[in-house]
């Protein structure tokens, strides 16, 4: 158990999501995500595994920077976060 974490969510999609943190737990942890909604009107509670680490190097504006994370693929959802969550990537998905 590792307790509760304060993280980054990027990249959330349907199947999964990448949590940037400075020391991504294990691979193969099983975890609880919690997040709000693009509108902030709901939480959104996803059960997964870690799956993938990752460390970025990039440049911006001539300094360089680093993220770290790590790649949580879905299991299941609790209450209705999975069809919360579908209705917002669905929002997203319209390009104007």
């Amino acid at each position: 158990m590792f307790g509760e974490l304060d993280c980054v969510a990027r990249n959330v999609s349907a199947g999964g999501i990448f949590v940037e943190m400075s020391e991504p737990l294990p691979l193969g942890a099983h975890v609880r995500v919690s997040f709000l909604s693009a509108d902030n009107s709901a939480e959104i509670v996803a059960l997964g595994e870690v799956k993938n680490h990752y460390f970025m190097n990039f440049s911006k504006e001539g300094l360089t920077h680093s993220v770290s994370g790590m790649a949580v693929r879905f299991s299941g959802f609790e209450n209705e976060s999975q069809q919360i969550l579908a209705d917002c990537l669905d929002r997203f998905r319209v390009l104007n």
